[in-house]
């Protein structure tokens, strides 16, 4: 069996792509399918898996960016990621230190 092509995968949206991995699972719980089969209903449903999470983490972001303001009305703000908190990587802060040593001023 051929595959089909990736570009139909991310032209799918959400529900699309829901109903495919829905047929290829009941495909491959069917036990009918032969093991070359299952290897490729496999790599179309992880491919459809991806394309499902990818849409669902453009519409959180869409859902991020609807705020209402003071008067309660809802309004669109341009989404602006937040950055991630970078890890120290100076010294210690001298309150941090393992130190047993106690000090007062």
């Amino acid at each position: 069996m051929s595959s089909k092509p990736k570009s139909r995968e991310t032209e799918l949206n959400f529900e699309g792509a829901m109903d495919r991995l829905e047929k290829i699972v009941e495909q491959m719980e069917s036990g009918k399918l032969p093991l070359e089969d299952l290897i490729v209903r496999y790599e179309e449903g992880m491919n459809l898996v991806k394309v499902c999470q990818e849409r669902l983490a453009k519409a959180e972001q869409k859902i991020e960016i609807i705020a209402r303001n003071s008067a309660g009305k809802a309004i669109v703000k341009d989404f602006e990621p937040t950055p991630e908190p970078a890890a120290p990587t100076e010294g210690v802060n001298e309150s941090e230190s393992t130190n047993d040593e106690i000090k007062l001023f």
